[in-house]
């Protein structure tokens, strides 16, 4: 099994960037039967669920692209699991972080997208 370098320094630059805006990280890649989710995180009674799509600096097409219906099926189906397995009060939020990378797997550019798509 090859690993994915960039997917791993992208979720590691993603945890940074949320940690400097206030985000109180719960868990990263929390995983269910049915899928993953990269990283939950609290801020301000919200329950932030994000995926995190780490793409080269010239990428062809938008990261949080590939958050298409399926995926966004598998993470609803995967906060269920995480709301059950851990019970909370604060809403629900599906976020989406896009990190680009340059050839040295540095940051480039970070996009945080809030309420990326509704659960």
């Amino acid at each position: 099994m090859e690993i994915n370098k960039q997917g791993i320094w992208g979720e590691i630059f993603a945890v940074r960037y949320m940690r400097d805006r206030g985000y109180d990280p719960v868990t990263i890649n929390f995983r269910s039967r049915v899928g993953e989710i990269d990283i939950v995180a609290r801020k301000d009674g919200f329950m932030c669920l994000v995926e995190v799509k780490t793409r080269g600096e010239n990428a062809v097409s938008l990261p949080a692209e590939a958050v298409d219906d399926e995926k966004q099926r598998k993470l609803i189906a995967a906060a269920k699991i995480f709301s059950r397995a851990y019970p909370h009060f604060e809403q629900d939020r599906f976020d989406v972080c896009e990190v680009y990378l340059d050839n040295n797997l540095k940051p480039v550019k970070i996009n945080y997208i809030e309420n990326a798509f509704n659960g």
